[in-house]
C-alpha cells in the first residue's frame, strides 16, 4: 500500500462486524435511500463542488481525527460538512458583493474566511463527532486544549460561537451521506447477495482504499477524465461534464470495493465487480475502469500493469 496512507486505527468492532444479518427489505430500503440522495446531489451540483477536497485539507482533517482517537466515519463526515458550509458561505458573501469595489470586497471576504478557517474546519470535526456518539466525544475543554497544542489559542465560547456559525450554516441538517457509508451499505448488500465473498476480509481493505482515493482524489480523477475524454488536455466543458462523476458517491462506493476484491482476492474479481453491477445499476466497465485507475496510483505504475 503505498506509503502516503495515514492508517486510520480502524473502528471499534470493525474486526467482529457481522455482515449478512440484516433484513433483505431493510438493505433494499437502505439501497434505494443511497441511490436517491446521490442522484439529487448530482442534480443540484454546484460550480465549487469538490473545491474543499483538496489534500492537504482532507489530510489535515484526517490527522485531527486520528490524534483524537475518532471513528474514521468522523473524518469524512466532517469533509461533506465543510465543503457544503464553505459553498454556501462564499456564495452568500459573493452574491451580496456590490458592482462597484468588487474586487477590494473580495479580498476582505477571502482574508476573514482565511483567518477563521482553522476553526470552521475543527467546529465541522466536532459537529461531525456528534453524528457517532458511540466511539468518543469530545467535550469543549478537550478541544480547547486540543487547539491550543496547535497553536491556535481560542476560549470556549469562541469555539462554541463557531461550532454554532457553522451549524446555521448548513440549516441545522448534519446527516449528509458520506462515501464511507455508501462503501458499508454497498458491501452489506454484497455479503447479502453472494455469501462466498469475504465480506469482512474487504471491509478491513476498503477503509484503506477508500483513505488512499480520498487524500489523492484530484490526481485520480485527472487520470479517470483522460481516459474517459481519451485527451491529455480535457477542455473546460468536458471538465465541468466530469463533476457529476467525481462527486458520484455510488460509483466511489463500488470502485472501492472492486480494488479491495482485486488486491485481496483476484479470482473472483470479476464475480465481485458483476454483483456491484447490480447492486449499484452502474455498467461493469465504469466500475472496473475506475477501479484500475486507482490501482496504478497505488502501485505508482503504468496502465499496463492492471
Amino acid at each position: 500500500m503505498a506509503s502516503s496512507l495515514i492508517g486510520f486505527p480502524l473502528r471499534r468492532g470493525v474486526v467482529s462486524v457481522k455482515f449478512r444479518e440484516t433484513s433483505f427489505d431493510l438493505l433494499k430500503d437502505l439501497l434505494s435511500n443511497l441511490n436517491k440522495v446521490n442522484k439529487d446531489n448530482l442534480d443540484g451540483l454546484s460550480t465549487c463542488s469538490g473545491g474543499f477536497k483538496q489534500r492537504r485539507l482532507v489530510e489535515y482533517i484526517f490527522l485531527i481525527t486520528q490524534k483524537l482517537r475518532l471513528d474514521p466515519m468522523v473524518g469524512y463526515h466532517a469533509v461533506e460538512l465543510l465543503q457544503r458550509f464553505m459553498v454556501k458561505q462564499l456564495t452568500v458573501m459573493l452574491a451580496a458583493i456590490p458592482t462597484q469595489g468588487a474586487t477590494s470586497c473580495e479580498d476582505v471576504i477571502f482574508d476573514n474566511l482565511k483567518d477563521s478557517f482553522p476553526l470552521t474546519l475543527f467546529s465541522c470535526v466536532l459537529l461531525a463527532n456528534k453524528m457517532f456518539l458511540h466511539h468518543n466525544m469530545i467535550d469543549i475543554s478537550t478541544a480547547v486544549r486540543f487547539l491550543h497544542s496547535l497553536g491556535i489559542s481560542v476560549s470556549k465560547q469562541t469555539l462554541l460561537e463557531s461550532e454554532l456559525m457553522v451549524f446555521k450554516g448548513l440549516d441545522y441538517r448534519l446527516s449528509v451521506l458520506n462515501p464511507l457509508m455508501y462503501v458499508e451499505v454497498i458491501l452489506e448488500v454484497l455479503g447479502h447477495n453472494e455469501p462466498s465473498i469475504p465480506v469482512e476480509r474487504l471491509y478491513l481493505l476498503c477503509h484503506h482504499v477508500l483513505q488512499f482515493i480520498t487524500l489523492d482524489q484530484i490526481a485520480i480523477y485527472e487520470s479517470l477524465l483522460r481516459i474517459t475524454t481519451q485527451s491529455v488536455s480535457p477542455s473546460r466543458e468536458q471538465r465541468e461534464k466530469f463533476v457529476t462523476v467525481t462527486e458520484d458517491r455510488m460509483l466511489l462506493g463500488a470502485a472501492v470495493i472492486a480494488v479491495a476484491a482485486y488486491i485481496l482476492c483476484f479470482r473472483k474479481w470479476q464475480q465481485v465487480v458483476g454483483e456491484l453491477n447490480h447492486i449499484t445499476g452502474i455498467s461493469r466497465r465504469s466500475i472496473s475502469e475506475f477501479a484500475r485507475v486507482i490501482l496504478v496510483h497505488i502501485a505508482g505504475t503504468s496502465s499496463s500493469a492492471v
